[in-house]
């Protein structure tokens, strides 16, 4: 049996998984869901995918979908998906934020019988953190460190000059819900440890501005009933887009393929 996969988006990270599985013999992706007259851009995006605007205008065959566009994107299209009975992977986790939409995507997902996959992004340790909640956690904290380029276009620009910064400043410190908020095209990793340990409110985060890193830098510190860990990971971009994570777009593959997968890990 052949999966039949829709995507929402068409960007580095939606066009690198479609070429990663172009060859796969059981899957292949149908449909694309793009913005009203972006249809070519996304079918040239997506080889052999139909680009369609809304989600009215999807196949009935389709078994999975993997949102890989933005927290617009998952809060436009998701609950239509989910409420079909759809099966939803996640990459804009940072959505789940807003209760509004959070709230939207579960109840679409109960009354479809659907189940929401949040994948594990650009960051590691995830299995081993979601496992150490069911023991019991006292405190998990998310760091992130980026060279300032990484920064452009976000919160940090309120605080920081970051053309001429010379040293690491910490441009935020908080709790993963305001992180989620404040920073939504870089916060995801943050809101994805959150809701594998301790939620939104609970999880402490601190975002660093550092013109000595050449890439992005994900730390996760926990303790526990389990014991403690550090897990670092110095993480590169896709090649033709700065802004987005190698492997975020790598666990989007594996979720994938995971769902055709005889055997899963």
């Amino acid at each position: 049996m052949t999966l039949s996969v829709l995507i929402i988006g068409h960007g580095s990270i939606a066009s690198w998984v479609a070429a990663q599985l172009q060859t796969d013999q059981n899957l292949k992706i149908r449909q694309v869901i793009c913005r009203p007259g972006r249809e070519e851009a996304a079918a040239s995006a997506i080889p052999g995918a139909v680009a369609i605007t809304d989600v009215s205008q999807a196949t009935g065959d389709i078994d999975y979908a993997l949102e890989c566009a933005s927290h617009a994107g998952l809060a436009a299209h998701g609950p239509a998906l989910l409420n079909m009975g759809i099966d939803l992977g996640v990459v804009s986790i940072g959505a789940f934020s807003d209760p509004a939409v959070s709230e939207a995507l579960e109840g679409a997902a109960v009354a479809g019988g659907a189940q929401i996959e949040l994948l594990g992004g650009a960051i590691g340790a995830i299995d081993a953190l979601a496992a150490a909640r069911q023991g019991g956690l006292d405190d998990v904290t998310y760091i992130g460190r980026k060279p300032p380029i990484g920064w452009k276009g976000s919160a940090a620009e309120e605080t920081l000059d970051l053309d001429n910064l010379a040293t690491a400043e910490v441009h935020f410190s908080g709790t993963a819900r305001d992180a989620a908020r404040r920073y939504p095209k870089n916060a995801n990793v943050a809101a994805t440890v959150a809701h594998a340990g301790l939620g939104l409110d609970n999880t402490k985060v601190t975002l660093i501005a550092d013109p000595a890193m050449t890439g992005n830098r994900h730390v996760i510190e926990a303790r526990g009933a389990f014991g403690s860990f550090s897990f670092t990971i110095d993480g590169k971009a896709l090649p033709d887009n700065p802004k987005s994570s190698a492997l975020t777009a790598m666990s989007a593959v594996r979720a994938v393929r995971n769902r055709a997968a005889t055997v899963r890990i």
